[in-house]
C-alpha cells in the first residue's frame, strides 16, 4: 500500500508533467494560428466565450475569463473597434453594456479554430488507437480541471 508521502510525491510529479505538457501544447497550438490573425490569444478567448455563451455583459466576460473588469473593458473596446463584436445598452440595467459577436468575429474565430484543429488532428492521426482512447478519456477531465476554482 503506498504511503501518503509517496502519493503526494506521485501527484506532484504528475502535476509537473501535466503542467509542462499543457504549456508546450498551448505554445505549439499558438504557433499554428493564421499568420494574418492580428488578435491576441486572450482576445480570441473572449470571442470563444461569446460564441459559447452568447451575448454577455463585460462583467460576465471578465468573470468567465478570470480578468479584472477594466482589463475586459479594454479588450471589448478593441474587439468593437475592429468590428469583431458589438456593444449595446443592457435592457434593464443602464450601467451595463452587452457585448455580442459579429459575423466577422465568428468567422475569425472559426478560421482560427479550424487551422489549429487541423494541426491537432494530423498529430492525433500519428497516435495509436489506444493512445487516442486515453486522450479521449482525458479531455473532459482536463476541461473540468480548467473550469474549476
Amino acid at each position: 500500500m503506498p504511503t501518503v508521502e509517496k502519493a503526494v510525491r506521485t501527484n506532484a510529479g504528475l502535476a509537473s508533467e501535466l503542467r509542462l505538457s499543457v504549456m508546450r501544447l498551448r505554445r505549439r497550438l499558438t504557433s499554428e494560428r493564421a499568420p494574418d490573425n492580428e488578435l491576441s490569444i486572450p482576445t480570441m478567448a473572449v470571442l470563444g466565450c461569446l460564441a459559447r455563451h452568447g451575448d454577455c455583459t463585460v462583467g460576465q466576460l471578465a468573470r468567465r475569463e478570470r480578468v479584472q473588469p477594466p482589463s475586459m473593458t479594454r479588450t471589448v473596446n478593441s474587439l468593437v473597434d475592429g468590428g469583431y463584436a458589438t456593444r449595446r445598452p443592457h435592457e434593464s440595467d443602464g450601467r451595463q453594456v452587452v457585448v455580442a459577436l459579429t459575423e466577422k468575429g465568428r468567422e475569425t474565430l472559426l478560421a482560427d479554430r479550424a487551422r489549429r484543429d487541423a494541426w491537432l488532428a494530423r498529430r492525433l492521426s500519428d497516435l495509436t488507437t489506444e493512445e487516442r482512447a486515453v486522450l479521449r478519456a482525458a479531455a473532459p477531465i482536463l476541461q473540468r480541471m480548467a473550469e474549476e476554482d
